[in-house]
């Protein structure tokens, strides 16, 4: 029952619910915003998936789909069942994961060989990354050096064995079933260091240099379905 003034009383038992929609419109265009926002500006895969379960859950009261974190996850599963966590890392940045394998596990020193221990590790993570749910990311593989020359007949310098390396987790990748469109080798020497070769004096630092030795594996969603978009 109504008052003269057309709204409910409180003895009809409802209640004027008119706020809802004003609240629900306000709250789409706040999502249109950002999706606007985020169209226009580089975006940062993680925090837009981040994002999205936000909104998701202020408006539809409930999850969505979340495939950064559960391959994240998934990765880290993988690692801690190997008993790989040392040599194994799992991380994000604002392109997507960051899978890092220490060159010194995986690598016979000063060649881009495989030790067989490591084998069972990247057949795990190229099966992972084989999986249906998975088949919307593309893998970028760098290798990495530190900054101690090297000169064989194979390598004349580290940007052959850096290249080589990443070639050769690419390879794995590949024989596990992970199609080629979806991987990209590169070599990049010692001219990205996650922490200096030497100290002020120039003076090497050999724990440092290990960190450097690396094969870092950037997982990102791909930006086209059928082919790796260039940079």
């Amino acid at each position: 029952m109504a008052d003269k003034f057309g709204s409910p009383t409180q003895g009809s038992g409802e209640e004027c619910e008119d706020w809802l929609t004003t609240y629900a419109d306000a709250i789409t265009l706040l999502m249109a915003f950002f999706v606007m926002m985020f169209s226009i500006s580089k975006v940062d895969p993680v925090k837009l998936e981040q994002l999205q379960q936000t909104l998701a859950k202020d408006i539809a009261k409930k999850d969505v789909l979340q495939p950064i974190q559960l391959l994240k996850d998934d990765l880290k599963e993988t690692a801690q069942s190997l008993g790989a966590e040392e040599i194994m890392g799992v991380a994000t940045d604002e392109r997507g994961i960051v899978l890092e394998f220490a060159a010194q596990a995986f690598y016979q020193p000063g060649t881009a060989d495989i030790k067989p221990e490591a084998e069972a590790v990247l057949k795990r993570v190229a099966a992972l990354l084989n999986a249906e749910r998975y088949q919307g990311f593309q893998m970028e593989v760098e290798g990495h050096t530190d900054d101690i020359p090297i000169a064989t007949a194979q390598f004349p310098s580290n940007w052959e064995l850096s290249a080589m390396r990443a070639t050769t987790v690419v390879r794995y990748f590949i024989g596990g079933g992970v199609a080629q469109a979806r991987l990209r080798a590169t070599g990049f020497a010692d001219v990205s260091p996650k922490v200096p070769n030497r100290d002020m004096n120039g003076n090497p630092l050999p724990a440092n240099q290990a960190i450097n030795r690396r094969v870092t594996v950037h997982i990102m969603p791909r930006l086209n379905n059928t082919t790796m978009a260039p940079k």
